[in-house]
């Protein structure tokens, strides 16, 4: 058997009640900013994961996640929708200052953009109010205040949402898959703006399935 066999059948699966196409890119085969140093990022195993390897985000300002999928592997004549699979440990932090953005598109081009929450109380935690932060940059201290929810950009918040394997998803976007079409799809998060460290994240990987009626 192939060495990569094994995880490639962990990584595909078929819909119910279709029979199309479903596949996991696990937490190992996404590009993540600073994801082989260990200050920074940890490789930990997870009994209820189905990859033998999730990321375990220690400690970062800079968060990018990148993954790659060939709409080849895909059910033709389909919309799919991407999203992250994660968790998260107690006392997770720094997601509720700044939300990520999510792309998804043809690599090499620009794709469609999304807002995103990662901050697993994040639509509880909904509302506007005025929060004051204090952030230090090279021992300056600059006031900060925000509204919860108020994100400039005009898009909507996708918000984490447990799944029935407890484990949780957010939605980063969607695309269609045409008639025997070849095209490698780019699915990014990233949250590079706000300046302040976030840990606490645990990374199964991203989960691109046909979207929902």
């Amino acid at each position: 058997m192939h060495p990569n066999a094994s995880l490639l059948l962990q990584s595909f699966s078929l819909e119910k009640g279709t029979g199309k196409k479903c596949f996991m890119v696990a937490a190992r085969d996404l590009f993540i900013v600073w994801g082989d140093t260990p200050e920074y990022w940890q490789w930990i195993s997870l009994p209820e994961s189905r990859f033998l390897e999730v990321a375990e985000l220690l400690n970062v300002c800079w968060f990018e996640i990148r993954g790659n999928i060939n709409t080849s592997m895909l059910s033709s004549g389909t919309t799919y929708t991407a999203y992250l699979v994660f968790t998260s440990k107690s006392g997770t932090c720094g997601f509720d200052y700044q939300p990520a953005e999510a792309m998804v598109g043809i690599s090499g081009q620009d794709g469609v953009k999304r807002t995103v929450c990662l901050d697993p109380e994040g639509e509880r935690k909904h509302g506007y109010q005025l929060v004051p932060r204090r952030i230090f940059y090279n021992h300056r201290m600059a006031h900060i205040s925000r509204r919860q929810g108020d994100l400039s950009s005009g898009r909507v918040t996708e918000y984490p949402k447990v799944r029935a394997d407890k484990w949780m998803e957010v939605e980063l976007g969607e695309f269609f898959v045409g008639q025997e079409q070849d095209l490698d799809m780019e699915i990014s998060l990233t949250e590079t703006e706000g300046g302040n460290w976030k840990n606490g994240l645990i990374i199964q990987g991203i989960e691109i399935r046909p979207k929902s009626e």
